[in-house]
């Protein structure tokens, strides 16, 4: 008889390779009826022997002891209720039962390797997806139309939904209601990816001849002009309020709007300050203040200082090694950080941990934004 060629060796994954402190203690039941749980192991092992035909050489295979290979080979005969292999002189020889399962046991074996093989990557010319990210107004009016257009040429059956501050972030995340909160990520759940893309410092969002556009801009003349606030929670007060406090001042907010977008319109048409997030002095143009910039606003340095606002995505750690979900964090990157530093890879910077308000609180993330939880 010709010796049948040897089927695919997995002894490198030992999560395939048959270890005998697992196996159920001896019963005697089992001599009379086969064995009720499944067990992968014992499908490596009987295609390890039907190929190999030698408990000692199917033992070197799976490298494990010929005495535990002889107990799985016992333990195989009772779930098949076959000899499966027999001495024949020198040699042992399969039954007609493991001749007409060898290569379905091959078959077996090389679907299991193919199943705990990490996956070849996502084509994305062929995915077909809809991301659902939450952020702010601001941030959505800014990632929109960048996320598109990569879409457009990397990814084009990928649609993007972007959503208000409907949800907490970190339960959404948690049940999947949401792909990826971008903005400022306050909330505090360990569960919870968080990666920093930017930092940005607020600006004093004017329109173009507001009295304020003369001459220097000290804090009393900003603490005497009219303001729009930007609150989720309809809050007047915040950061700045603060800084103006030290100095023994207190600016009028006129109206408490939900958005910065809003705001903003405002400030175009009226005599109203509102704050927005600009890049800090010496970095590249942020996407965030482009709408500002396309109402024709005046961006005034704040003459007092103020909290930064880090910008950040956050998203569940079971979307981390998800290709598709990868593309869509590089693709974030890209569009936040005009700098280039975005990871060229999609492998994801530092995976770190997670906020509900998006550009948080009044005026600005536990005060810095513009806007007021």
């Amino acid at each position: 008889m010709n010796s049948p060629s040897p089927g695919p060796s997995l002894s490198p994954n030992p999560s395939l390779s048959p270890n005998p402190s697992l196996s159920p203690a001896p019963n005697p039941e089992h001599h009379a009826r086969p064995d009720s749980g499944l067990d992968a192991n014992l499908a490596v092992a009987l295609d390890a022997l039907l190929a190999e035909q030698s408990v000692t050489k199917a033992a070197e295979r799976l490298r494990t002891s010929p005495a535990a290979m002889s107990r799985t080979l016992a333990r195989l005969r009772r779930v098949l209720q076959d000899p499966l292999l027999v001495r024949a002189g020198q040699a042992m020889v399969p039954t007609p039962r493991a001749e007409a399962l060898r290569d379905e046991a091959a078959a077996v074996v090389r679907g299991l390797a193919a199943l705990l093989t990490p996956s070849g990557g996502t084509d994305l010319a062929a995915l077909r997806r809809t991301f659902t990210v939450q952020a702010t107004d601001l941030v959505g009016a800014a990632l929109a139309p960048g996320l598109l257009g990569l879409a457009r040429r990397q990814a084009p059956g990928v649609t993007l939904r972007v959503l208000g501050e409907e949800w907490e972030a970190g339960p959404a995340l948690r049940e999947g209601r949401i792909d990826l909160e971008v903005g400022a990520v306050d909330h505090v759940d360990p569960e919870t990816r968080v990666e920093e893309l930017v930092t940005l410092r607020m600006a004093a969002a004017v329109r173009s001849g507001h009295p304020l556009t003369e001459g220097p801009l000290t804090a009393a003349r900003l603490a005497a002009a009219d303001h729009v606030a930007v609150s989720r929670r309809g809050r007047f007060t915040g950061p700045l309020d603060a800084a103006l406090a030290e100095r023994g001042l207190s600016r009028r907010v006129g109206a408490v709007l939900p958005g910065h977008l809003a705001a903003m319109a405002l400030a175009a048409v009226g005599d109203v300050v509102c704050l927005v997030p600009t890049a800090r002095p010496g970095e590249p143009a942020s996407p965030l203040d482009e709408a500002a910039r396309a109402l024709g606003l005046r961006l005034l340095d704040v003459p007092v200082p103020l909290p930064p606002l880090t910008i950040a995505m956050a998203w569940h750690p079971r979307h981390t090694a998800d290709g598709a979900h990868r593309w869509l964090r590089a693709a974030v990157r890209r569009v936040l950080r005009p700098d280039g530093s975005a990871d060229p890879a999609g492998l994801g910077g530092p995976d770190g941990l997670g906020g509900p308000d998006g550009l948080g609180g009044p005026d600005g993330p536990a005060g810095a934004s513009g806007r007021q939880s």
